[in-house]
C-alpha cells in the first residue's frame, strides 16, 4: 500500500475541505440539525454537481469512476465538517449494493440518479436485536403471485424518512442456518403499507423506525439472487464499517487539531497549558489514537479498492477506532476544561458524532470477536 497521496487525490481533498468549511459551519450545521429533514437540498444539489455523489459510479451511469480510496479521504473530510445529510445512506448503503449485485437493467435505472443527486437511497437492515448477523434478519418476504409481500419492522434506518427507495433485507424461506434464505428487495419508500418514524438519537441524526405492512414487491425489484442475499449483505455491512471508520478518522482529528490549538492559546501560571507535560502527553495520546485509526482504516480502505479479502482489516479498523474514539474524545474535554463541556462549543458536535459511528455497524466489541474468527479462534 503507497500512503503518499497522488496529485488527484491532493486536489480531491483540497477541495471538499475548502467546500465543507464554506458550506458548513457549525452555525449551519445545528440548524439543519434541527430541521426534520436533515440536509440541505441546496446544498446537496451543489454536492452533486461536484461529482461527490457518482465519484465511485462508472461514467455510463453519470459517475466519476474513482476509487474506494479516493471516496475515503472524501470520507474524512465530511467528518472533519460534520456533514449533515444522506450522503452516506445514498452512495455507500444504496448506490454500491446496486452497482456490485445489481442487473443492468436495475444499474441502468437507479445509479444516474443517485449520481445526480436527483435519488436517495438507504438500507434497511437492523432490527429489534440491532444486530449485524444473519440470525438478526427477521423481517419476512412471502412469495405472492407475481412478487413478495413484505411484513416487519427496521430499526436505526438513516435518512427513511426523505428517502426515494430503501434496500430492505427480508427472510424468504426458513433454512438451518441463518445465512441462508435472505433476499435484498429495492422497495419504493412511498410505497403503501410502509410507515416511518424518527428516532431520537446521541448524534441528532436522522434514524427511522420503518414499519412494513404488507408491501408488495415486484420480482424484478430482487437485487441478487433471491435466498443468497447474505453474502451481498455481509459484504455491505463491511463496507460500509470501513467507511465509518474513515468518518470518525475526520471527527477525530477535528477534535485533536482543536485541543492542540487550545492547548498552546489556554493560559494558566503565566504559560500556555500546552507547555505543561502532562497536556503534552494527553495530546500525544490522542495524536497516537488518531493516527492509528487512520493508518488502519485507510489499509482497509485501500483493499477494498483493490478488490482484495480484508475481513479481517475492515474489523481491526472498526474495533481500533470504536476503541480510540471515547479516549481522544475524553481528553480533548479534559485539556479544554469546563468550555469543552457546554453545549455551545463546537467540540460536542464531534463528540456526537464519534460516540454515534463507534457503535454504527457493529461496536468494538463485535468486531474484536470478527478478528478472533478471522485469527482462528
Amino acid at each position: 500500500m503507497d500512503l503518499v497521496l497522488t496529485e488527484e487525490q491532493e486536489m480531491l481533498k483540497k477541495m471538499a475541505s475548502d467546500f465543507l468549511t464554506d458550506k458548513f459551519p457549525k452555525t449551519v450545521v445545528k440548524e439543519i440539525e434541527e430541521t426534520e429533514s436533515g440536509y440541505s437540498p441546496e446544498i446537496w444539489k451543489e454536492m452533486a454537481e461536484l461529482g461527490w455523489m457518482g465519484l465511485v459510479f462508472p461514467e455510463e451511469y453519470g459517475g466519476v469512476d474513482m476509487s474506494f480510496l479516493d471516496l475515503a479521504m472524501l470520507l474524512e473530510e465530511m467528518g472533519r465538517a460534520c456533514l449533515p445529510g444522506p450522503y452516506f445512506s445514498t452512495v455507500m448503503l444504496g448506490g454500491l449494493p446496486i452497482l456490485d449485485a445489481g442487473s443492468d437493467k436495475q444499474k441502468q435505472e437507479y445509479l444516474p440518479g443517485i449520481a445526480s443527486g436527483k435519488t436517495i437511497f438507504t438500507l434497511a437492515l437492523t432490527e429489534a436485536s440491532a444486530r449485524y448477523d444473519a440470525a438478526g434478519v427477521e423481517a419476512k418476504a412471502t412469495a405472492d403471485m407475481d412478487g413478495y409481500i413484505l411484513n416487519g419492522t427496521k430499526l436505526f434506518v438513516p435518512d427513511a424518512h426523505i428517502a426515494d427507495y430503501m434496500l430492505c433485507v427480508a427472510r424468504t424461506s426458513d433454512e438451518a442456518k441463518p445465512e441462508d434464505g435472505i433476499t435484498i428487495f429495492i422497495v419504493d419508500a412511498k410505497s403503501p403499507g410502509i410507515s416511518c418514524s424518527l428516532l431520537k438519537t446521541i448524534a441528532n441524526d436522522k434514524l427511522c423506525e420503518v414499519v412494513f405492512d404488507q408491501v408488495k414487491v415486484p420480482k424484478e425489484n430482487i437485487l441478487g439472487e433471491p435466498d443468497k442475499g447474505w453474502a451481498e449483505v455481509k459484504k455491505i455491512v463491511e463496507r460500509a464499517a470501513a467507511a465509518k471508520c474513515c468518518d470518525m478518522v475526520g471527527c477525530l482529528q477535528e477534535a485533536l487539531d482543536m485541543t492542540v490549538a487550545y492547548a498552546k492559546e489556554r493560559k494558566q501560571y503565566d504559560q500556555p497549558i500546552g507547555g505543561f507535560q502532562v497536556i503534552q502527553h494527553y495530546c500525544v495520546d490522542m495524536f497516537t489514537d488518531v493516527e492509528g485509526a487512520r493508518l488502519s482504516a485507510y489499509q482497509a480502505a485501500w483493499m477494498i479498492s483493490e478488490g482484495l479479502p480484508c475481513t479481517q482489516e475492515v474489523a481491526i479498523a472498526k474495533a481500533w477506532a470504536s476503541f480510540a474514539s471515547p479516549r481522544v474524545m475524553a481528553l480533548a474535554h479534559q485539556i479544554h476544561g469546563a468550555i469543552g463541556c457546554t453545549i455551545d462549543h463546537d467540540l460536542q458536535y464531534y463528540t456526537r458524532r464519534a460516540s454515534a459511528d463507534g457503535v454504527t455497524f457493529g461496536d468494538a466489541n463485535f468486531y474484536r470477536e470478527v478478528v478472533a474468527r478471522e485469527m482462528g479462534l
